[in-house]
């Protein structure tokens, strides 16, 4: 069961529009949800980020990971990150944002504070991605990554649709060859759990397959994973007995990080 709501921004921090430091609240009141494990005591924390082409956020990309997280004696919190017409840099501030205060929560909670990973799919998998190559301080630098079918490229196999609507419709190449996370990767990325279908028609495979190239060559540990057929937005994967191990893979991959 979800325990409380937590708002990620202060009403002060929320003022000034378009000139504020935070970036603009169009779309949400960023918020995080907080599900803790029945024996989540001295246990690991993961932020989850549903995907939904930074226009909308996936039911079934949040919730229902939390409560398999929560199986496994991980706590966990989804994370309600804005989306357009919000713009970046306002969803990696939010991750940022979810990444410190889930960290200094850890005390008060009696979870592990160096056990805070971050889980996304899709357009969500590109916010994970982005907290795990773009962190700014090690407070909101994630110690595990989970991308699921992410989009990581903004360039050769971009999702068009997320770019647009993260950077809007006047992104120039620099912006475009900056949020390209293959570009971003280097030794101080984290442990980093990538999957995806080799036939995705939504999100091509490559951007799963560049951003495990970009890993192997900064000597990031990671593990990679290519199932042989399957539809975008999988989710749990419940009815696709192939894909579906993605769980007993992932379940391993955050065992050995000490989750």
């Amino acid at each position: 069961m979800a325990s409380n709501i937590v708002r990620l921004w202060t009403e002060e921090e929320k003022v000034g529009g378009s000139g504020s430091p935070y970036g603009t609240f169009q779309s949400c009141d960023p918020t995080m949800t907080y599900y803790p494990a029945e024996n989540g005591r001295d246990r690991g924390t993961i932020i989850v980020c549903p995907g939904g082409g930074y226009e909308m956020k996936a039911g079934h990309e949040g919730e229902p990971i939390a409560h398999w997280l929560n199986q496994m004696q991980i706590n966990a919190y989804v994370l309600d990150y804005r989306i357009y017409p919000d713009l970046h840099p306002a969803p990696l501030m939010d991750v940022r944002r979810a990444i410190a205060l889930a960290r200094q929560s850890a005390e008060s909670l009696g979870t592990l504070s160096d056990h805070i990973g971050v889980l996304g799919f899709s357009a969500g998998g590109h916010l994970a991605a982005s907290a795990a190559t773009m962190w700014d301080q090690k407070l909101n630098r994630p110690d595990a990554a989970v991308l699921c079918y992410p989009v990581i490229s903004f360039e050769k196999y971009a999702h068009i649709g997320s770019r647009a609507k993260l950077l809007g419709d006047s992104a120039n190449q620099a912006m475009i060859s900056d949020l390209s996370l293959e570009n971003r990767v280097d030794r101080q990325t984290p442990p980093t759990f990538i999957w995806h279908t080799a036939d995705d028609e939504v999100v091509p495979v490559e951007n799963t397959i560049v951003f495990a190239q970009a890993l192997a060559s900064k000597k990031v540990p990671f593990s990679c994973h290519i199932f042989s057929s399957g539809p975008h937005g999988l989710g749990l994967a419940e009815d696709n007995k192939d894909v579906h191990n993605w769980l007993d893979l992932c379940r391993n991959f955050l065992e050995l990080q000490g989750f």
